[in-house]
C-alpha cells in the first residue's frame, strides 16, 4: 500500500487526490457544490452536499487511478477551517446548515464580547482576535436559534465539529469524534498554550463541553472508514486546516520559513517554531501543526481580496474576458501612471482588520484604461503581501534577520508578471514549486507520515522541488516610491471609516 488519498474539502468545491509514494499524482477528481446566502452577510453550506461531494470525488479519484481500498495506505483530510456544523449524535443529521467561515451573522455577539472587555483574555489564550470569522460564536448562534438545541447540547445529544471533524465522524460511521490541533486552534475555544479546550472560554462563549471533539496530533491514526464506502476499510491518518496543510505541503518546517497561498483571498503563514509569538500588529497566532505531541506555531495574516480582484475586473467591470489576460494587460500598462487599487470590497484584513471600509481607486487619469486597472489589481495583492510581511517582521524580530524566501501557491501564482512584481516589492526571492496542489499534498503527507509511506519532515523537505525562483530587480528608488503611494492610498481608505 504505497498510495495516499487526500481529501481537500474547500469552500466552493470538494477535491480528492491520490498521491504515489514519490509524491506524484495518480488520480484527481473535483466537484463543486451549492452556496447558500439566506441573508445579507450570511453564507451557508448543506452538510449533505459537503459529504456527498467528498465521497463522490474520492470514489472518482480512486477509479481514475485504477486503485481499490486495499491499495491505499491512508486518508488525509484538509478543510475549510472555521466552517461550523452541529449534528445529532444518534442520527448524524445536522440540525442547521453549516455556517461558513465567511459568514458575518455573529457580529453582534462579537461586539458584545469586545464591549465587555473580553478580547485581551481571549487573544492571550487563543492567539485570535474576536471576529465572526471563527467557529465559537457560530456554535453559540446555532444553539440559540434552533429550538431546543442548547438543552440538547448540554445533555450530550449534539456534537460540534469543523468540516474535518464532521467528515471523520461520517467516514468512521459515527465511531470517532475528533479533530486536530490546527482546526481546534481556529475556534476561539482552544488554549493554544496548554493544548486543550478552555473552560473559561467555553463559559464565556456559551458552548457546552459535551459537544466538543477530542483533539489529536495532525498526523495520527484517527480511525478506519466503514468498509462499504470504498469496498474496504481505509485508515484516516492525517488532518489539518487548509492553510496549515499548505504550509506543510510547502515543507515550511524551519522557523522563519513563510508560505503565501493566493486564491480568492490570500493567507500567509510564518513558522515561528515551538514558541507562540503574540502579535502587536493584528496578525493571528495559530498552531501550524502538531506532531508527536509537540506544537509548532505560526503567525498568520489574512488578505480578504486577492484573486477576487481579478474576478471583479472580469465579472464586475468586464474589462477582461479571462483571468489569464490580466498579466499581459498589466505588462502593457502606461508606466507614467501610478494607479492604486485598495480592494477593500469586504473591508480590510490583516494587519488592519477593519470590516467597515470599502475599496477605492487612486491616481486615475483620462488615459487610465483596462491595462492600468489590471496592473493596479495585480499589484494590490503584492502590496498587501508586503504589509503582512512587514507586520510579521515587526512581531518577530528573527524574521527580519532571516533571509526570508516566500514560497507561493494558488491560482494567481500562474501569473509570472504578478510573481515578479511580488519579488520586486518585497525585495526578496519568491519561489514557485513544481507541485502546486500544496494543500492536498500537506494532507497526504500527514497521513502518509503516520502510515509509514512518507519520511520524517526533514527528509520530506528534501523532496520539495522548485519550478521557478523570481528574483527582485526593481530599483530601490522605484520600490520606495511605489510603497509610499500604496501607504497613502490605504490611509485614504482607512480615513473613510464613518463608524462613530
Amino acid at each position: 500500500m504505497s498510495f495516499v488519498l487526500a481529501i481537500d474539502q474547500g469552500t466552493t468545491s470538494s477535491r480528492a487526490m491520490v498521491f504515489r509514494a514519490d509524491l506524484s499524482v495518480a488520480g484527481v477528481a473535483q466537484q463543486e457544490f451549492p452556496q447558500h446566502f439566506p441573508s445579507s452577510g450570511w453564507v451557508e453550506h448543506d452538510p449533505e452536499d459537503i459529504w456527498n461531494s467528498t465521497i463522490a470525488t474520492c470514489r472518482d479519484a480512486l477509479k481514475k487511478a485504477n486503485l481499490a481500498a486495499k491499495d491505499i495506505a491512508a486518508i488525509g483530510i484538509t478543510n475549510q477551517r472555521e466552517t461550523t456544523i452541529v449534528w445529532d449524535r444518534s442520527t448524524g443529521k445536522a440540525i442547521h446548515r453549516a455556517i461558513v467561515w465567511q459568514d458575518r451573522r455573529t457580529a453582534d455577539i462579537c461586539a458584545k464580547l469586545k464591549d465587555e472587555g473580553h478580547e485581551p483574555t481571549i487573544t492571550a489564550k487563543t492567539g485570535l482576535i474576536i471576529d465572526p470569522y471563527f467557529s465559537g460564536t457560530k456554535v453559540a448562534w446555532i444553539l440559540d436559534n434552533v429550538p431546543g438545541a442548547r438543552e440538547r447540547a448540554v445533555r450530550g445529544e449534539l456534537l460540534f465539529g469543523t468540516v474535518d471533524c464532521y467528515l471523520l465522524w461520517r467516514l468512521t460511521g459515527g465511531k470517532v469524534h475528533a479533530s486536530d490541533a490546527t482546526n481546534a486552534s481556529r475556534t476561539l475555544l482552544f488554549n493554544i498554550h496548554e493544548g486543550g479546550w478552555d473552560d473559561d472560554l467555553l463559559k464565556l462563549i456559551r458552548v457546552p463541553r459535551a459537544m466538543l471533539p477530542e483533539v489529536k496530533d495532525s498526523s495520527h491514526r484517527f480511525g478506519d472508514t466503514v468498509p462499504d464506502l470504498f469496498d474496504g476499510a481505509i485508515a484516516v491518518c492525517g488532518i489539518a486546516g487548509d492553510q496549515q496543510a499548505a504550509t506543510i505541503g510547502q515543507a515550511c518546517f524551519t522557523p522563519g520559513m513563510i508560505k503565501s497561498t493566493y486564491g480568492t483571498g490570500c493567507f500567509a503563514l510564518l513558522n515561528t517554531g515551538t514558541t507562540p509569538v503574540a502579535s502587536k500588529n493584528k496578525l493571528l497566532t495559530t498552531i501550524a501543526y502538531q506532531l508527536a505531541g509537540k506544537r509548532t506555531y505560526a503567525l498568520e495574516g489574512s488578505i480578504f481580496v486577492a484573486g477576487s480582484a481579478v474576478q471583479w475586473l472580469r465579472d464586475g467591470l468586464g474589462v477582461i474576458k479571462q483571468a489569464a489576460e490580466t498579466g499581459p494587460f498589466a505588462a502593457k500598462s502606461d508606466p507614467a501612471q501610478s494607479v492604486y487599487l485598495v480592494p477593500a470590497f469586504v473591508g480590510l484584513g490583516a494587519p488592519y482588520w477593519n470590516p467597515r471600509v470599502r475599496g477605492a481607486l487612486f491616481g486615475l487619469t483620462r488615459n487610465t484604461g483596462p491595462a492600468e486597472l489590471a496592473h493596479a489589481a495585480l499589484e494590490s495583492v503584492c502590496y498587501q503581501t508586503f504589509d503582512l510581511r512587514d507586520a510579521m517582521r515587526a512581531d518577530w524580530p528573527e524574521a527580519k534577520a532571516a533571509n526570508i524566501v516566500l514560497r507561493v501557491d494558488g491560482g494567481m501564482t500562474a501569473s509570472d508578471w504578478t510573481m515578479q512584481r511580488l519579488a520586486d516589492l518585497l525585495d526578496a526571492p519568491v519561489d514557485r514549486p513544481v507541485i502546486q496542489e500544496t494543500t492536498a499534498l500537506g494532507a497526504a503527507y500527514l497521513a502518509g507520515l503516520e502510515a509509514g509511506v512518507y519520511p520524517a519532515p526533514a527528509k520530506f523537505a528534501d523532496h520539495w522541488r522548485l519550478e521557478r525562483r523570481f528574483k527582485p530587480n526593481m530599483s530601490a528608488a522605484t520600490r520606495e516610491r511605489k510603497l509610499k503611494g500604496w501607504a497613502r492610498a490605504v490611509k485614504g481608505v482607512l480615513a473613510s471609516d464613518e463608524d462613530p
